[in-house]
């Protein structure tokens, strides 16, 4: 806050001096002027009338007047009906009550918008007689407004930056732990997804499934094509295994054939249904290469938790086993392991 320069003492109409301090008019004077210069909007108001008898210099500039130019005037003719008339109704309840009262106000000219913390203070009455005046005090907000604001922008600009950069180091991660080929996860990522799926089920008794899937063996026009022939069935399959989880679930390449799903929240039925359908997604699958189409199948072995196994140990092992049973029957194949049964 800048200093002003000293002014001349405030000169005060006799009868005002009178009403603020008992005729002791000095002291008010010094206690305006002190206000003057902490940068406050000071006026004195008639209770009666509504009119101003007195304003500091920033006071009047605040309806683009001079301070000769505010005096003997009300609000009602400095400022537009409804800006008037809520000043009007914070006078009389500033004179209703014995202390001081506190409001905060809006002025609004043209393109400028100013707000205001606006304290109100009946002047005591001489003598016994009933107060005549209001003596009102404006600090004006709008700055403090204006950088509490866009401190709130910046603010929330460095939660959206920070929640980006928690997005992408988690993408970053993420990528990192698939594989390049096929766009799944790499073994270690998907186990470390499978132990914490297998602890989050167990202590909320949960069920979700575990699928182990091979590529059947390729047919003889497929391996004439040599490495580029396998890479684009390589390329369809991981895209289907993607498109065929959710966010919640995981899909992993275990080797050069093999690969698991992980369906979270999903028991062995509803996994067997999904299968079935990614099953014939893939039989169906034309893979365009040197003007050939290329065809291929997968096997699958669906374990669930914990109808089939009650660790993740025997889970691995049951979807295993069930993967060999459709390997025996020839490939092309969903086959679920079976339902354990508690003894009683």
């Amino acid at each position: 806050m800048t200093a002003s320069p000293p002014s001349d003492p405030v000169a005060l109409p006799l009868p005002l001096a009178a009403a603020l301090d008992g005729g002791r008019g000095s002291l008010a004077a010094v206690m305006l002027d002190m206000l003057d210069r902490v940068d406050a909007l000071v006026a004195v108001k008639e209770i009666a009338s509504g009119r101003y008898v007195h304003v500091n210099a920033r006071m009047a500039a605040l309806f683009a007047r001079l301070p000769a130019e505010v005096l003997g005037r009300s609000d009602g003719e400095l400022l537009d009906a409804n800006q008037a008339a809520a000043l009007r109704v914070a006078d009389q309840a500033a004179v209703s009550q014995s202390g001081a009262l506190a409001s905060e106000h809006r002025i609004e000219r043209g393109d400028q918008r100013r707000e205001f913390s606006v304290v109100r203070r009946v002047i005591a009455g001489t003598a016994g007689e009933s107060p005549t005046h209001l003596c009102i005090v404006w600090i004006e907000l709008s700055q403090a407004r204006q950088r509490e604001a866009q401190l709130q922008k910046l603010l929330v600009q460095l939660e959206q930056q920070q929640a980006a950069n928690e997005s992408l180091r988690r993408e970053s991660h993420d990528v990192a732990g698939r594989d390049d080929a096929m766009g799944l996860y790499q073994r270690t990522h998907f186990d470390d997804h499978l132990r914490r799926e297998a602890d989050l089920s167990a202590r909320e008794h949960r069920q979700f499934s575990l699928v182990s899937v091979v590529l059947d063996p390729l047919p003889e026009h497929v391996l004439a094509l040599g490495g580029e022939g396998r890479a684009r069935i390589l390329e369809a399959l991981g895209r289907l295994l993607r498109s065929n989880t959710r966010a919640m679930d995981a899909s992993c390449r275990v080797d050069e054939d093999r690969f698991a799903l992980l369906l979270s929240g999903v028991g062995l039925a509803t996994a067997h249904a999904r299968m079935e359908g990614l099953r014939r997604q893939c039989a169906t699958q034309i893979v365009a290469l040197q003007g050939r189409e290329l065809g291929f199948t997968v096997a699958m072995g669906v374990a669930s938790f914990p109808h089939t196994a009650a660790t993740q140990e025997a889970l691995c092992a049951a979807a295993d086993a069930a993967l060999a049973e459709a390997i025996r029957r020839g490939g092309n194949h969903v086959a679920l392991a079976g339902i354990r049964f508690e003894a009683d």
